[in-house]
């Protein structure tokens, strides 16, 4: 990867392009500290209080518990990708018939993931702008007579920020590195790591006066006498290293079958050979995203509910993934769409006539249903281990939330690390390609 780095600073045009996708990060950043209109400031900085966002709030960089312009981020494009992907499996024609349109058909279906996501950016601003101003008594606006026109003023101006972040995302597709979308989500992600390593140094490291108390002011920082703190510190340090070392390791496994051409050769000197490649986790992190979305949508209703009603408390006990209840059904729900995903976009059908069309085969299969069956085996067993390591990997925070008492704010594991991994290791690998392909031009010019 740094050599990756160190040739791509060598090109000028990718020079121009890193540049512009870090100057695009900064305009992100800016827009994570416009608050909405018509707030009250206190109340707003309040919310950064609120320890209930989690990776919501990591997706926006932040901009959520401010309240600002961007504070659903990329979300609603998130959600509307997902939704559609699920109705293009035939149930709506209509998209099922462009997703065999090639490029054509692409731009058509993105075109309606975006009008989708708009919606949903208006649906959840206007709802998250009524559920905070509930949360704090109707405190949040500032005009003494609200009226509806105000909520529907601040749920506009909150999509045009989502609009105007997928517009961002957009242009660092086409001018910067990288897919556009996944850049501001791992943005987003990697700005709030400062933030988690303070905390870990003020809790563990010069945190603690002579008395226990935390420290708040810095004439008052002292350095931790305790060996215990210390200890504790380096072990939460190395425990996130090994585990980003293991996602690394976990995100790059793949089961290679090997295959086998009935038109060529198999004793040409120097012939490589060909195989099909499935990865553990082909899914990636979409089942633990889709998974988290569909809990959070209960809870959310549960806000809008009286405080302290029953079918309240009864949704905060089910959905919850704090509880013991919505602990098993969050697992239950990763495993789902972690199997869903993989023959969604590995099907096994598909696979064994594209083999049978090129004339090729698995050694010992016989062409067709047998070869079908036999790739579903491997898909299935090659799941369930990407889909456990990526439940394990989920539930770590949670875990480490609950028996121990490091702050909410250091994730270790979860899913911001999986996405931050995952984005990084494709940009790297499109670093190296434009890098090799100018290589090839120079040769050729």
């Amino acid at each position: 990867m740094l050599n990756a780095l160190i040739q791509a600073l060598k090109s000028k045009e990718l020079r121009k392009r890193i540049y512009f996708t870090l100057f695009a990060f900064l305009i992100f950043k800016i827009m994570t500290y416009i608050p909405v209109p018509l707030t009250d400031p206190e109340v707003v900085k309040n919310l950064e209080t609120v320890t209930l966002f989690g990776f919501a709030d990591a997706l926006s960089g932040g901009a959520l518990k401010r309240f600002s312009i961007v504070a659903l981020g990329v979300s609603p494009y998130i959600t509307a990708s997902i939704v559609i992907q699920l109705l293009e499996m035939d149930i709506i024609p209509v998209l099922a018939e462009w997703s065999k349109e090639g490029e054509t058909g692409r731009q058509k279906i993105n075109q309606v993931t975006r009008y989708t996501s708009l919606a949903l950016a208006f649906i959840q601003s206007l709802a998250m702008a009524i559920g905070f101003d509930k949360y704090y008594g109707g405190a949040l606006l500032i005009p003494v007579n609200v009226t509806p026109f105000m909520w529907v003023y601040i749920a506009l101006v909150m999509t045009a920020g989502t609009g105007a972040t997928l517009w961002l995302a957009d242009q660092i597709t086409i001018k910067g590195v990288g897919n556009g979308t996944s850049m501001i989500i791992m943005a987003g992600i990697v700005a709030s790591f400062p933030y988690m390593i303070n905390d870990l140094v003020t809790k563990y490291i010069i945190g603690f006066d002579s008395s226990g108390n935390v420290n708040k002011g810095i004439k008052n920082w002292v350095m931790v006498t305790d060996p215990k703190q210390l200890i504790i510190f380096i072990l939460v340090i190395l425990v996130m290293i090994v585990i980003i070392i293991a996602v690394i390791f976990m995100q790059n496994a793949t089961r290679k079958i090997p295959i086998h051409y009935a038109n060529r050769p198999g004793t040409l000197a120097g012939q490589k050979d060909s195989h099909l490649p499935i990865k553990l986790n082909p899914s990636g992190v979409i089942p633990v995203i889709f998974a988290s979305s569909l809990l959070s949508l209960p809870l959310t209703i549960a806000s809008f509910l009286p405080a302290g009603s029953k079918w309240a408390s009864t949704l905060n006990t089910i959905f919850n993934y704090n509880q013991p209840i919505g602990f098993i059904l969050y697992i239950v729900l990763i495993y789902l769409f972690s199997f869903f995903y993989a023959f969604v976009q590995i099907s096994p059908e598909k696979v064994a006539e594209n083999l049978k069309k090129q004339a090729s085969y698995i050694p010992s299969v016989r062409p067709g249903k047998e070869t079908e069956n036999y790739i579903s085996g491997v898909l299935i067993r090659t799941t369930v281990i990407g889909s456990t390591y990526l439940m394990l990997v989920a539930i770590i925070p949670i875990l480490f939330t609950m028996f121990t008492t490091i702050p909410r704010s250091v994730e270790i594991g979860g899913t911001s690390l999986l996405i931050v991994v995952g984005v990084a290791q494709e940009l790297f690998a499109q670093i190296e390609a434009k890098t090799k392909q100018q290589r090839y031009s120079g040769f050729i010019k």
